[in-house]
């Protein structure tokens, strides 16, 4: 079930792939928006549009399902099998039926998995972990934008 009303059904419009997707572009040196706010604002920085060039590559993202926070969850391919889960996510790709391919970020030295919500997990160097899901966005109502940052 979304949170989508009649109307933007109708439209065939979706709030959360649409602000993925402006990310998605910006990572990949395609997104002109002029936005300076929330998102946007994430979007001009990784850019550059707000300061001299910089090493940006990602704008860590949070989805919610409704009023709760999405939590990802994989396998790395190491010799225990370790499940690991995140809050945040880079956006890697998005396909014309809005499913999206969310890679884990994860702060290094956060060796606690299993937060409870999205404040107890460590944000300062979110990096890149090489996992990846795939998720259907019209099952999202809500996306927060971190800061850009350098993750791979």
């Amino acid at each position: 079930m979304t949170c989508r009303d009649k109307r933007r059904i109708e439209e065939d419009t979706n709030c959360v792939a649409d602000i993925l997707r402006q990310i998605v572009d910006a990572q990949d040196d395609i997104v002109d928006d002029d936005c300076d706010i929330s998102c946007e604002q994430s979007i001009q920085d990784l850019r550059g549009d707000t300061a001299a060039p910089n090493s940006l590559d990602t704008v860590p993202v949070l989805l919610y399902c409704k009023c709760d926070p999405f939590k990802g969850y994989g396998v790395r391919n190491d010799q225990q099998k370790t499940v690991v889960d995140s809050f945040y996510f880079r956006v890697n790709s998005i396909d014309d039926d809005n499913c999206a391919t969310l890679e884990l970020l994860r702060d290094p030295s956060d060796s606690h998995t299993g937060a409870p919500d999205p404040t107890k997990q460590k944000t300062a160097n979110l990096r890149a972990t090489g996992i990846c899901i795939t998720v259907d966005l019209e099952c999202f109502c809500h996306v927060t934008c971190l800061p850009a940052i350098n993750a791979l």
